[in-house]
């Protein structure tokens, strides 16, 4: 009996070894089955096109991409900006942070075959690159059949062009947060707005089109899915409790107050507790606190498919989560 419980041991401590070498990383089928979806993506660079042509070029360019010429504009609009010196600027700085484009190729093929296996009616869209003034509130336009990407947006948080552009609007302007703009983009049009104006439902609403990075960005990190830094997500997860205590102590879930979304849900610099601690904290944490509120009903519920999950009205899902931050 003892040589056969040694022989199970070391058999046991072997197995042991070997998975904390390798990771005991088993097949994935799913992920087999997405990157074998027949789709190819590539970006057409307007703004080499555009910049590289002589101007007897311009009413071709206008055949080939004419939703970039409003038709207000005569062509010795576009004959002039051709040669303006800050779109030659922004073209020289764009090649060199962009030398090869076929990473974001790549990136963006891989995004769209995990739409398009758990939206299996979405279509590859025409990609194009373009140089757009660095307007950054415009990173990425997206339709069904079009994706514009202004390159000039995405070419790092400390980039000197964008001296005088607030920190945390600068910090998205990375490259590293291209895939999860797409997905803010795209996940807009599958989940249905909602009516509620409590700040629950918001935080819901915003927390649902995080939570299916989780699907189609399985690889990336929770800081970049929320385009947070790694210390931002820690000071988050550090004072989740914490948040949740203020939420509930303030009766604010249930709250309609349009106030609460710009201290809570919108884009800024920080959140707005009124409290000592808001220098320290980052915007949107309603929209954390609503993923992980998603998260919570996931481990309860997880054969729930995609879009049951799209369409659970925020008060069940929430009712349902149990929802409660660890200490």
């Amino acid at each position: 009996m003892r040589l056969i419980i040694c022989s199970s041991l070391r058999i046991f401590f072997v197995l042991s070894f070997i998975c904390f070498i390798t990771g005991c990383k088993e097949p994935d089928s799913k992920i087999s089955e997405i990157l074998s979806i027949p789709l190819e993506l590539t970006i057409e660079r307007f703004d080499e096109k555009f910049h590289l042509s002589q101007a007897s070029n311009i009413p071709q360019l206008k055949k080939e991409f004419p939703f970039l010429f409003p038709e207000k504009f005569n062509d010795s609009v576009w004959v002039k900006r051709q040669k303006d010196s800050l779109q030659l600027l922004l073209f020289e700085n764009v090649n060199k942070k962009f030398p090869k484009i076929e990473p974001l190729e790549n990136d963006l093929e891989n995004l769209f075959k995990h739409f398009k296996y758990y939206f299996p009616k979405t279509q590859p869209p025409r990609v194009i690159g373009v140089i757009n003034n660095v307007d950054y509130q415009s990173k990425t336009i997206y339709t069904d059949s079009l994706l514009i990407v202004s390159l000039d947006t995405y070419l790092g948080a400390d980039h000197p062009l964008y001296e005088g552009i607030p920190q945390y609007i600068r910090q998205e302007m990375d490259i590293k947060y291209l895939s999860s703009h797409v997905v803010n983009k795209f996940v807009a049009y599958k989940i249905p707005p909602t009516n509620d104006r409590t700040l629950l439902s918001q935080m819901i609403y915003f927390g649902k089109q995080i939570y299916l990075k989780d699907w189609v960005m399985p690889k990336s990190s929770d800081a970049l899915k929320m385009c947070y830094t790694e210390d931002q997500l820690q000071w988050l997860i550090e004072n989740e409790v914490y948040m949740w205590q203020y939420f509930i102590e303030k009766q604010l879930l249930f709250n309609t107050d349009p106030s609460l979304l710009q201290r809570f849900i919108a884009p800024a610099p920080f959140s707005k507790f009124y409290l000592e601690i808001d220098n320290e904290s980052p915007g949107r944490v309603g929209v954390w606190l609503g993923w992980q509120i998603i998260k919570s009903y996931m481990k309860r519920y997880p054969e729930t498919e995609i879009n049951a999950l799209i369409n659970l009205p925020a008060q069940t899902l929430f009712s349902k989560s149990n929802y409660k931050p660890r200490r």
